[in-house]
């Protein structure tokens, strides 16, 4: 017989642990001394080393319930059914790990390519027929209207601050220097 502590430090587990699994009804102990301080049989030992097995193994309180009260085909189904969580995990955390790989990449190359960038963006409004006036007046427009949003506009098309700037200030100009 082994009392409470002796066998919890068996398989390096609190008394606290033994404690929980016999007020959850999971490890009973076999009988109580005298002094009624528990006690377990080498059944309950090895139940326990079952226990450990399944919960190394990844299964849950009540899958391992599950497990050692029932038996035949339930063992399988709960087996499978942590069997496919595990695999659903690792497909999770693969997925995340490209994500992060693909994230350093995009780091390394400097950031993002904007959709639009400032040479499409020219071309797009020379292929809609407008010359060199009406992009200026478009500009000085969406300078008019909205300053914060025609800034992150020219940031977005990947120009620098520092043109971004110098293209509000032409603009809050009225197109003119």
């Amino acid at each position: 017989m082994f009392r409470i502590t002796e066998l919890a430090r068996q398989f390096g587990l609190s008394r606290s642990t033994l404690l929980y699994y016999d007020h959850i009804g999971l490890l009973r102990p076999s009988m109580r001394s005298d002094a009624n301080y528990r006690c377990y049989s080498t059944v309950d030992r090895e139940r326990l080393a079952t226990i450990c097995s399944l919960k190394q193994a990844g299964l849950d309180i009540e899958g391992i319930r599950t497990i050692l009260d029932v038996a035949g085909d339930d063992t399988t189904s709960v087996l499978q059914r942590r069997l496919y969580q595990i695999g659903a995990e690792i497909n999770a955390l693969q997925a995340k790990q490209r994500m992060l790989a693909r994230m350093l990449r995009l780091k390394e190359e400097g950031g993002p390519k904007p959709s639009v960038d400032k040479e499409m963006f020219v071309e797009l409004l020379r292929a809609a027929g407008m010359d060199d006036d009406a992009m200026n007046q478009l500009h000085v427009e969406f300078e008019r209207r909205a300053p914060e949003a025609h800034h992150h506009f020219l940031l977005s098309l990947g120009i620098p601050e520092k043109e971004a700037l110098m293209i509000r200030e032409f603009s809050a100009a009225g197109g003119s220097r």
